[in-house]
Parts: structure tokens; C-alpha cells; sequence
């Protein structure tokens, strides 16, 4: 009789022991976490403030480039092919008299031969397509060459900033952007009731100009042969080159 009544005793005592344990455990994690939350917190960063600024210049162009173009149709695909050559050729030929690094570059673009089909979907003969691509920075030669170039025809004009222009500018548009963004700086610490400040990470960009894509479309001369010294009007117009500086500075006692 006396074991009976002694194990329930035992079993209380041993679950009143397990609750303490448990609740002194929940204790040291709470302390814990709240210690933690105390740390972050006196370790967070003070007095830290995010800024911007940008500046931007208008950049008369220095880059034209001219696409030529032409079609050509037959009912035989050698034939289509040896007239866009014959015009290819002729076109390149003149255009060669004026190339000069940098400022009259001559390339070809593209050159396609494909079949031609009637609206019911018949082969009837084929069709062939050829590209002149002039470009540089000595826009009164291109402009006159225009006009030399017979076999082919102005397909599209683009203007825009060459590597060197556009280099130039950035840097003189980088300093005016970091200046704002350091007197910004030093005028957001002194109405915080800083004496100074230090920069902890700072990012400079500018924007990027695509690959000259020739965008300015400009409708083809007429399909007859221009006339002779018909040079092209040269007018490039601006751009805009712009920096822009963004990042954080620690404000200082």
C-alpha cells in the first residue's frame, strides 16, 4: 500500500520540476531574443542619410550615318543577284574615293535574294534587296556624297555622339553631378545639426547611348537615278548626355 501512495507524490513532483525547467527556458529565450533586438538596435547605423543628384549637358551631334538601299526584281535568281551586285559595286566604288578612318567609314549592310509570291501564294520570280552604310564624323563629305551615289538610294538617316564627344561630356557632366550631390550632402548635415559628414557608398552612372540604330527615317529619294551633286542637307541637332550620382553619406558630429 505504501508504494501506491508514494509513486502518484513522485510524479507530481517530477512534473511540477519539468514546467519550472520549461518556463525558465522560455525565460532565457525571451531574455535572448530581447537581447538581440537590443544589439541590432545599438548597432544600427545613425545619422545615415541617402541622397542624389544629376546634371546633364546638350551635346550638338558629331556622327552621321547614311543607309543606301536598293531593290531589284527578275524571274531569275543569278540575274537579281548579278543586278545588285552591279549597283553594290558601283555605289561602293564612289563611295571609297572619300573613306578616311573616323571620318567617312564605308561598310555593306544587308544583302537578301528571296522568292516573289502573288497574293495566291504563287512563285513568281524573285526579289533581292542590298545596303551601303556610310558613317563618320565629317558630315559635309557624306552629305555630298549623297549625291554622287546613283545606283542605290537614301534609305535612312541617323545622327549621334561619337565615343570621343561622348566621353568628354561625361566628364564634365560627372563633376558638376558629384558637386551637387557633395554639397547636398554638406547642406542636409548642417540642418540635421551635423558638423560634417563622410560617404559610406556612392554610385556613378550616366546614361548609355544604344548602338547608333539609324533611327531617323527618311523617305527614299525617287526611284530615278538623283541627279548629279544632289548633296544630302546636313542638319544633326543635339543630345543630351546626363549623370546621375545616388548612395548614402554618414552625417559626423
Amino acid at each position: 500500500m505504501s508504494l501506491a501512495f508514494k509513486r502518484p507524490a513522485v510524479a507530481r513532483r517530477a512534473a511540477s520540476l519539468a514546467a519550472a525547467v520549461a518556463l525558465a527556458a522560455g525565460s532565457v529565450s525571451a531574455l535572448a531574443a530581447g537581447s538581440a533586438s537590443e544589439i541590432a538596435s545599438a548597432f544600427a547605423p545613425q545619422g545615415v542619410v541617402s541622397l542624389s543628384s544629376s546634371a546633364s549637358l546638350e551635346v550638338t551631334k558629331d556622327l552621321l550615318s547614311v543607309t543606301f538601299s536598293t531593290t531589284r526584281d527578275g524571274n531569275d535568281a543569278a540575274s537579281v543577284q548579278a543586278q545588285l551586285k552591279q549597283a553594290l559595286d558601283a555605289a561602293l566604288a564612289e563611295a571609297k574615293k572619300v573613306a578616311r578612318p573616323g571620318q567617312v567609314e564605308v561598310q555593306t549592310g544587308n544583302f537578301t535574294l528571296s522568292p516573289r509570291y502573288t497574293n495566291k501564294g504563287v512563285s513568281n520570280g524573285w526579289q533581292g534587296t542590298v545596303e551601303l552604310i556610310v558613317e563618320g564624323r565629317d558630315m559635309q563629305a557624306i552629305g555630298q556624297l549623297t549625291g554622287r551615289i546613283t545606283t542605290l538610294t537614301i534609305n535612312r538617316v541617323g545622327y549621334a555622339l561619337s565615343r570621343e564627344l561622348r566621353e568628354k561630356s561625361e566628364g564634365e557632366v560627372s563633376a558638376q553631378a558629384i558637386a551637387r550631390y557633395r554639397a547636398k550632402a554638406a547642406d542636409y548635415a548642417k540642418q540635421f545639426g551635423y558638423s560634417g559628414y563622410t560617404i559610406r557608398e556612392v554610385n556613378v552612372a550616366s546614361n548609355e547611348q544604344p548602338p547608333m540604330p539609324r533611327p531617323m527615317m527618311m523617305q527614299a529619294r525617287a526611284a530615278a537615278a538623283p541627279a548629279p551633286d544632289d548633296a544630302l542637307p546636313v542638319e544633326p541637332g543635339k543630345g543630351t548626355v546626363t549623370v546621375s550620382v545616388n548612395g548614402t553619406v554618414q552625417m559626423t558630429k
